[in-house]
C-alpha cells in the first residue's frame, strides 16, 4: 500500500513543478489539475479497505459492520472536490484567456517585463 502514496506523492510533486517552474500559463493549470488529481487518488486510496462492504446498514452484526464497511467520507469529499476543481480550472482558463487578449502572449515571464 506504501507504493500507491509514493506514486500519489509523486504526481503530485510533478504538479506542483509545473505550476512553479514552467512559464507558459496554460501548463501551469495542467499542472493545478494534475495536483488536484493526486489529492483526489490520495483520499480515495485513504478509504479504500480491502474486501470492505458497502458503507448501508442492514441486517448484520454491528461490530461485523464497522470493523469491514468502507469509509463513504473520502468518497463524498472527492465528489465535492471534483466540481470545486472544474470550476477553478473554468475560472483559470478565463483569465489566461483574458490575458493572452491584452497581453497577446501566454508567457509569465514576459507578462512581468510588460508591467515595467
Amino acid at each position: 500500500m506504501i507504493e500507491v502514496y509514493v506514486g500519489m506523492v509523486l504526481i503530485a510533486l510533478t504538479g506542483m513543478y509545473c505550476m512553479v517552474w514552467k512559464k507558459n500559463m496554460i501548463k501551469k493549470v495542467i499542472g493545478l489539475g494534475i495536483f488536484t488529481n493526486s489529492i483526489h487518488l490520495l483520499l480515495i486510496a485513504i478509504g479504500f479497505r480491502t474486501n470492505g462492504i458497502p458503507p448501508i446498514l442492514t441486517q448484520v452484526n454491528a461490530d461485523y459492520f464497522a470493523m469491514q464497511a468502507v469509509d463513504p467520507l473520502p468518497q463524498a469529499l472527492v465528489l465535492t472536490s471534483i466540481v470545486i476543481q472544474l470550476s477553478v480550472t473554468a475560472l483559470a482558463l478565463g483569465i489566461v484567456t483574458l490575458a493572452y487578449r491584452h497581453l497577446k502572449t501566454l508567457d509569465t515571464e514576459r507578462m512581468n517585463r510588460l508591467r515595467g
